[in-house]
């Protein structure tokens, strides 16, 4: 029976990786971590630098090792901040240990400066592998062929949710359908299976397996439903597992990520449970401290930047320097939302005579080449140096560093209950629909983004998304 922890091999595995992931990785720590520490005991004249480099390497590398950081799994698949982070701690709390243990004595404050260097090297390494990895499957090479089984509703919502991605490892190359209703799916419909009740099971492992052989699939999903529970999924993936398969149970949630759920068994029965999003708590109180006091230094060392910025705008066309809207913010509040004028000073009216060239699809008004934007405007909006003055906004605490984009309130009376919800948080300063294509996006894919960070919201979140923003910023992707 295969395992999904195995390297890709010849044969059925498609999973597409390089080889060159896991040495590469290896080979980036040990060397990430060693010569900091090395470069700066050398420097001091520290007797011991060779060696206690060596036990940096090793140490760091056993870190990585024991949480998994290695396997195959994880090699190339998105990074997380804060678990670098922890790896990194934990890291620092072993060699204290092992210092105290040997005796060793090399400046402690030395040597931890040198440690720093593994964050950003061994962050940079993972980054890089996974544009790599990206791009593969983009091109469709990174993949792992999946057979799908569900009723008709079901596999439709699964199929063309996958199919609208390419940042997932797996390409739906058949689908076995409980019952004869129409399906509108992007992959063919290899057999259909029966609907059925608990008293009459029938055999679904010959259909299944054969279209899972004929397909070469490397894995089979299933879908959960009336149709597909309890008992029969339980005969399902004993035929499946049997013939050396992978089975993977859909439960339909979607935009969940990994920390608020978990799995439990209790009298014979398999439980999901799924924690409720951060609402309150000293998380909440970290991110308001956050917002203020990272506004406030901001609003400092950016001090030039509004001057320049203020006096390029008063010079290239008449009007304010700021311009001001009424923009909603958490629960439905109202505030006003500061930023540098780009616009010539009657843009306002000049929307209405233009609402019929709006370029995007939803209920944003965007135009690539929009007339009401000044030369200064361009710019200004190339860099998002236009939103600096919202920082005052984080300030008062009407927003927040991260967060979704704070709409109009024409835009908010047109919401339905799903969009409504972008409203349950703060907005953002920056947020995943800026470091994701902002204004190449569609109104759908800004919802969805939106909401994922709603739902799934944690400082670590934040922080990873102020560390995407910097080279959103630098490339200005999206930006018009």
């Amino acid at each position: 029976m295969r395992s999904d922890r195995e390297p890709p091999r010849t044969g059925r595995r498609r999973d597409g990786k390089p080889a060159w992931y896991l040495p590469t990785a290896l080979i980036v720590d040990a060397a990430g971590s060693a010569a900091p520490v090395y470069t700066t005991l050398h420097l001091v004249g520290e007797a011991h630098a060779v060696r206690c480099a060596a036990v940096v390497a090793g140490s760091w590398l056993l870190v990585g090792a024991s949480r998994a950081r290695y396997a195959w799994r994880n090699l190339g698949e998105r990074g997380n901040a804060a678990a670098l982070l922890r790896d990194w701690l934990i890291l620092v709390a072993l060699l204290t240990v092992v210092r105290a243990e040997t005796g060793e004595q090399p400046s402690f404050h030395l040597a931890l400066a040198g440690l720093l260097a593994c964050l950003p090297i061994t962050a940079t390494c993972r980054g890089l592998t996974h544009r790599h990895l990206l791009a593969r499957r983009r091109a469709g090479l990174a993949v792992r062929r999946a057979l799908v089984i569900g009723e008709a509703a079901a596999l439709d919502g699964l199929v063309n949710h996958l199919a609208r991605r390419t940042d997932h490892a797996f390409v739906v190359v058949g689908a076995c359908q409980i019952g004869d209703d129409d399906l509108n799916l992007v992959a063919p419909v290899t057999a259909r299976l029966e609907r059925q009740t608990p008293a009459q099971l029938s055999d679904d492992s010959s259909p299944v397996l054969a279209a899972a052989r004929r397909l070469e699939v490397d894995l089979v999903f299933v879908v959960t439903g009336p149709s597909m529970a309890a008992e029969r999924l339980r005969r399902l993936s004993w035929a499946v597992h049997q013939d050396g398969h992978p089975l993977v149970v859909v439960p339909g949630l979607t935009e969940v990520v990994r920390r608020r759920v978990s799995v439990s068994s209790s009298a014979g029965l398999t439980m999901l449970h799924v924690a409720p999003p951060i609402r309150r708590g000293p998380a909440l109180l970290l991110k308001a401290v956050t917002d203020r006091l990272g506004a406030a230094l901001l609003l400092v060392l950016l001090a030039p930047v509004f001057a320049a910025v203020a006096i390029a705008v008063r010079l290239d066309s008449p009007g304010t320097i700021l311009h001001r809207q009424i923009r909603v913010g958490q629960s439905g509040y109202h505030f006003n939302l500061a930023k540098f004028r780009t616009m010539v000073a009657n843009a306002e009216q000049l929307r209405h005579e233009l609402a019929g060239t709006n370029e995007h699809d939803g209920l944003m008004f965007k135009m690539r080449r929009d007339p009401r934007i000044t030369r200064v405007g361009r710019v200004l909006r190339r860099f998002s140096l236009d939103e600096l003055p919202q920082l005052f906004n984080v300030l008062q605490g009407h927003m927040s560093l991260v967060g979704p984009r704070p709409p109009l309130p024409d835009e908010v009376a047109e919401y339905n209950e799903v969009e409504l919800r972008r409203l349950c948080v703060k907005p953002g300063l920056t947020g995943l629909w800026q470091v994701s294509g902002r204004s190449e996006l569609s109104w759908d894919e800004t919802v969805a983004l939106d909401l994922r960070y709603v739902d799934n919201w944690s400082p670590s979140v934040d922080f990873g998304i102020l560390c995407r923003t910097l080279r959103a910023v630098v490339e200005g992707t999206g930006a018009y």
